[in-house]
């Protein structure tokens, strides 16, 4: 192991995220504590209000933290303003959501297009021919000029996958990626982020679903906006 290898990709120190409400300040977390490491494939589990989406929006920059740090390869995730925080999360992160958020009325070509063009890092040319590879990766290549409505759920998750790929992240975030899918679907897709993960990319997966804990590298537990130390019984390892 190299020491750049040894050395956390990920930092989150005190993390805190109140929320105002009517009877006052509601924290979604409460003081996280964590390091990933170059290369992990983490698991985030815990029921729903856990404050695991909370949690990813602090890593990726999408919301500002109450107190607390986050370090994400070097840079201070926690001072970056509105505009460069969106700049610097398409040419560093990769997201992938349980809704896809795929633009309704673009090809998907286009989709996975997006991020390149709005990022600047590939010529026109280029980010078109890199596109159609990740699709091609993904195998759904013959697809590329349809709609998202045109094609199943599953193959819009890996389209979704594709898109996140597309600026080459070294940091995958998957917010309930299998949620919407079938069991065989989901294994399909489960499969594609164990693929990543040997070519070096570092994957944080978000879930509640107990189906594949036993095949992340390491599982981080979070109930009541903390980490615990211990899986609760609902997780059935």
């Amino acid at each position: 192991m190299t020491l750049n290898e040894a050395q956390p990709i990920i930092s989150l120190i005190g993390v805190k995220k109140a929320y105002r409400t009517p009877a006052g300040d509601f924290y979604a977390l409460k003081g996280i504590d964590a390091q990933i490491r170059r290369g992990e494939f983490v698991g985030i589990w815990g029921k729903s209000g856990a404050g695991k989406s909370t949690l990813v929006n602090m890593i990726s920059g999408v919301d500002h933290l109450t107190s607390g740090e986050v370090w994400v390869d070097g840079v201070g995730v926690h001072t970056l303003h509105e505009n460069s925080a969106a700049q610097w999360r398409g040419r560093n992160l990769g997201v992938i959501y349980q809704s896809f958020q795929l633009m309704p009325s673009l090809s998907l070509l286009d989709n996975v297009m997006l991020p390149m063009d709005f990022c600047g890092r590939y010529h026109p040319r280029q980010s078109r021919e890199r596109a159609m590879l990740l699709l091609e990766e993904m195998e759904i290549a013959e697809h590329a000029r349809k709609l998202p409505a045109d094609i199943s759920g599953g193959q819009q998750q890996r389209v979704a996958i594709a898109r996140a790929l597309a600026n080459d992240p070294a940091i995958l975030i998957a917010d309930e990626p299998t949620g919407r899918l079938d069991s065989a679907t989901a294994e399909h897709i489960f499969q594609i982020f164990e693929g990543l993960v040997q070519k070096g990319k570092t994957i944080i997966m978000v879930s509640h679903d107990p189906t594949f804990i036993q095949r992340y590298a390491r599982v981080l537990w979070i109930a009541d906006g903390l980490f615990v130390s211990n899986p609760p019984p609902e997780a059935e390892l």
